[in-house]
């Protein structure tokens, strides 16, 4: 996700860029409401609508993809975070069975 508003020097970011840019693939990719997202996190709705924005417009810049092509994004898209998901339940699994297998 690109943040091109500047911050003022020495103020900290009040959600970090990853949290950021997992809300807004929530809202994007998993396709979401950006209201149940935002309550979900404890964001204002606003705030995240000004994320998805942003994101939306990095998005297409210079993408100029037909329907065809932005549906087969949205798949591919959704296929990553459902096997970025099934990758960390295996990790989490195959530490659990090792620390219960070892003496």
């Amino acid at each position: 996700m690109s943040t091109s508003k500047k911050r003022q020097p020495g103020r900290p970011a009040k959600y970090p860029p990853e949290f950021q840019a997992d809300a807004v693939a929530m809202v994007l990719d998993e396709g979401r409401p950006a209201a149940e997202v935002a309550r979900s996190l404890g964001v204002n709705e606003g705030t995240l609508g000004n994320w998805v924005t942003r994101e939306r417009t990095a998005r297409n810049q210079g993408a100029d993809l037909n329907v065809d092509e932005r549906a087969e994004l949205a798949e591919l898209r959704r296929n990553l975070t459902e096997l970025r998901m099934e990758r960390d339940l295996l990790k989490r699994s195959l530490a659990f069975w090792v620390k219960e297998s070892t003496p």
